[in-house]
């Protein structure tokens, strides 16, 4: 297999003004010191730019939720009153906060965004285009009231051509001002894919960037890079490009083609003349002789730069490339370079608290750099193509990718659905061709699961699912394709992944390593994509610490009471489990210390990264949340984070498990157990001051690869401090809990109080109590919050202080709302127990 490569555009970025609720939102993510950036690289149809020659359409929208009579009831003077344009910045969710809302179902239909267009082309008869990055899921673009192009598919770019349009429609106000609409439709469709049985949301909007931008009568439209490698000591480069030639004109251009190596010194140059052509066309080759090869590890990224000159003007056009080679041996591992690499991986859906799809640049690169700073060398982009940003941050980041689209559930349509899917597969790998990053092109996912149709036919999804990998071959054959459970095809694709959910879905967690050696018997070339379980952020629970006691302290133990006692005595955790964090770290662990012993795995990508929005999930602890994530959706880490870092991470860290478990209970004197996740040789345990001993970590030993204690809290506070040692390296954690060995009863009733207050901004915590006024610790009732009066309750994040129905987590539940300078009256209610009220001002 041989690298791939990455187009570069330097474009202005506008900040982002949010409104006062994103603001919030911003600042409980973990992005408080992130900036927005120019980007490094980008599409190949937008050629590099400065603010001269591009303009990103972020300020100045308009949108309207629903449907018009068309694009003149946009502009119309007389439908002011009856349609209401809110004002936005680009990107736009319409989805944002409903995707997530308790009561009512998430929008499904046409928006509309309007704003003034300033044309200023620089070059004399040059080319005015409008480059989308992505747009939910059917888009129609108007230039006045002349509809100038459409778009149908939510996740690949797409370029408007409107320079004869301009010459053509009638301008809004001054010379050079138009007036420009959009209309976006995330409506059903039984002839689209992604179906609506999949488990994310198929959002609707302009969610990506939006830029105008201007090039010569000739210019580059795209320039794909290629580097074979069968060795470390030679790169083959070779180069091709797409003209956009209006006319077909046969004008001579001038190419001369640069490349730069990772510290930006020029290595190779070459200029060369030609005919304008149509099509694709090579035009340079290099030899790089030992080249800086790009690896998780060394990130190293060259760079092309491309310069067009013509009788009608010149443009550059920039590319990045790595130099790689790699291989999934035949029942063998990953290799990459010729050296082994077990990839190490978790999954991203694109979706964020309070965004949706349209999640700013800064948070995206925040979540990319925890899943590097995690351990993490590969990730999986679900279920469809992402954003340029995301593919940017793994070429630099030196993050693995599989890519895919989202062609996923509910069997095959007709020759739209068929055309629609080839034509986000060619898109898709078009448009990502050049990413060093890109290893695994994804066909599928889920492909077995019926619905949409009145018929499934096994044979018919077969032959696609073999026209789309012979056409994936065509398009790029350095890569493999890769398909995940769709038994009936697994001999298809050149990877696959079988669906193992050991612990979670199919029985206990124990038996992952064999169900997963059978699987990996059945296929040449093997990845376990999709493992984990859900866990309801800040609930933690006593009973799966009690199980691993009573394992820890007895020797007596026959097989059957060993696998009880280890699982917590779940066969279906996903029905009958807690949903803790305490047993989702316990599963997390067991996968993770079960993985170092197989050397035959080529590597796994947990599910996933962070929790996500979903139309599949009304009842769970967060409705409408998918919450199998290491990290809530507004990017608060849970306690799952650390465990993976512990096994992965090369940076020494130390985390005592349940910084977010207040109070922990049991009986006076009971052996309690504390966890320590660390990467650490040695870690010592102090409880209150005093050593608890120092235990080497030994990542067999579960749990918590032997950083596991038995010791006795007092009743009242306790402080737990570890302090971990490498050769070069002292870390320490520490963290003050309740213990609580007073019983309580059944909740009888809510208390509802403020327990912080920044400016405007005030937080409230509705806890369960019983008839004597105990906290009810082991509580899972979902709690509804209210609000009336001058404020705004910030709900709908789908994070667990950010939801307005909401499952306790050990007996409290806790929401912000902003005071908006006035008073307010919130309430919290719980099943048939009295509101309870809260005046706040």
């Amino acid at each position: 297999m041989t690298f791939r490569f990455k187009p570069s555009k330097d474009l202005h970025l506008d900040s982002l003004n949010a409104v006062t609720r994103r603001d919030f939102l911003k600042s409980t993510a973990l992005a408080a010191g992130a900036a927005f950036v120019p980007l490094a690289s980008a599409h190949a149809d937008l050629p590099s730019a400065n603010s001269s020659v591009s303009e990103r359409l972020t300020k100045g929208w308009e949108y309207y939720r629903g449907s018009l009579g068309g694009v003149w009831d946009v502009w119309r003077e007389d439908m002011a009153e009856s349609t209401v344009w809110k004002k936005v910045d680009v990107p736009h969710c319409f989805n944002a906060y409903d995707a997530v809302d308790p009561d009512q179902p998430h929008y499904e239909g046409p928006g509309w965004y309007r704003r003034k267009l300033q044309v200023k082309n620089p070059f004399e008869r040059g080319r005015t285009l409008l480059l989308f990055e992505g747009a939910g899921q059917k888009c129609q673009i108007f230039l006045s009231l002349e509809r100038v192009g459409e778009h149908v598919g939510g996740y690949d770019e797409f370029v408007i051509d409107i320079t004869d349009a301009i010459t053509r429609v009638g301008k809004a106000g001054p010379p050079e001002e138009f007036r420009l609409a959009v209309l976006c439709d995330n409506s059903r469709d039984l002839e689209m894919i992604p179906s609506s049985l999949n488990d994310f949301h198929r959002f609707g909007g302009l969610y990506r960037n939006v830029t105008l931008f201007y090039v010569p009568l000739i210019s580059l439209k795209q320039v794909h890079i290629t580097a074979t490698m069968s060795q470390s000591a030679l790169a083959q480069v070779k180069i091709k490009a797409k003209l956009r030639t209006p006319d077909a004109l046969q004008d001579e251009v001038q190419l001369r083609i640069r490349l730069f190596d990772p510290k930006g010194s020029l290595v190779q140059s070459t200029t060369g003349r030609f005919q304008a052509w149509d099509g694709e066309q090579q035009i340079s080759t290099f030899k790089l002789d030992r080249p800086e090869l790009w690896s998780p590890s060394h990130p190293s990224l060259y760079r092309c730069e491309v310069r067009l000159t013509s009788a009608h003007g010149t443009m550059i056009l920039s590319e990045r490339f790595g130099c790689r080679y790699f291989e999934f041996v035949e029942h063998g591992p990953f290799k990459l370079n010729g050296e082994q690499l077990f990839l190490k991986g978790t999954q991203r859906e694109e979706d964020h608290a309070g965004f949706g799809a349209a999640m700013p640049e800064d948070l995206i690169q925040q979540e990319m750099r925890l899943i590097k700073e995690m351990g993490a060398n590969f990730v999986g982009l679900a279920h469809h193509q992402q954003s340029r940003t995301v593919l940017d941050q793994c070429d630099e980041l030196g993050l693995l990718v599989l890519e895919q689209i989202p062609w996923s559930r509910g069997g095959l349509g007709g020759d739209g659905y068929k055309e629609l899917a080839r034509e986000m597969l060619r898109a898709m790998m078009d448009q990502h061709y050049n990413h060093p990053s890109v290893i695994l092109w994804g066909l599928g996912n889920e492909n077995d699961w019926p619905g949409d149709f009145p018929e499934f036919d096994k044979e018919n999804i077969r032959g696609f699912v073999e026209e789309l990998r012979e056409e994936a071959h065509r398009l790029d054959p350095n890569r493999p394709t890769f398909l995940r459970r769709c038994d009936f095809c697994k001999d298809l694709v050149d990877v696959y992944s079988p669906s193992i959910w050991a612990g979670w879905y199919h029985g206990p967690y124990t038996q992952y390593k064999d169900t997963l050696q059978k699987e990996w018997e059945t296929v040449p070339r093997f990845l376990h994509v999709e493992w984990g379980g859900e866990s309801h952020a800040r609930r933690h629970s006593e009973d799966p610490e009690k199980f691993l006691a009573q394992f820890l302290s007895r020797n007596d133990l026959d097989e059957s009471e060993r696998q009880r006692l280890l699982t917590g005595g779940h066969t279906f955790a996903s029905r009958d489990g807690d949903w803790s964090e305490t047993y989702a770290c316990n599963l997390f662990d067991w996968h993770l210390k079960e993985q170092e012993t197989m050397s035959w795995l080529t590597g796994s990508a947990q599910w996933i990264f962070k929790d996500f929005a979903t139309p599949l999930r009304p009842g769970n602890p967060i409705p409408h949340v998918n919450q199998k994530g290491l990290l809530e959706r507004d990017m608060t880490l849970k306690e799952g984070y650390y465990v993976f870092q512990s096994y992965w991470a090369e940076k020494p860290m130390i985390h005592i498990y349940g910084h977010s478990w207040p109070a922990r209970w049991g009986e006076p004197g009971e052996l309690k157990l504390v966890k320590i996740y660390s990467n650490c040789e040695t870690v010592e345990l102090l409880l209150d001051g005093v050593s608890q001993g120092t235990k080497k970590r030994n990542s067999q030993d579960f749990p918590a690869a032997g950083l596991h204690w038995l010791v006795q809290f007092k009743p009242g506070e306790n402080r737990l401090t570890a302090v971990g040692h490498t050769k070069t390296a002292t870390v320490e954690d520490a963290f003050l809990f309740q213990y609580q060995t007073d019983k309580w009863g059944q909740a009888t009733r809510i208390e509802l109080r403020e327990i912080a207050r920044d400016r405007g901004r005030v937080k409230i915590e509705a806890r369960l109590l019983d008839s004597k006024k105990s906290l009810c610790l082991s509580a899972r009732d979902r709690v509804w919050f209210g609000l009336i009066g001058d404020g705004t309750l910030l709900d709908n994040t789908g994070a667990v202080t950010g939801s307005r129905s909401v499952e306790v987590y050990n007996g409290r539940a806790e929401i912000s709302l902003l005071r908006n300078g006035g008073s307010s009256v919130a309430s919290a209610r719980c099943r048939s127990l009295p509101t309870a009220f809260l005046t706040v001002k």
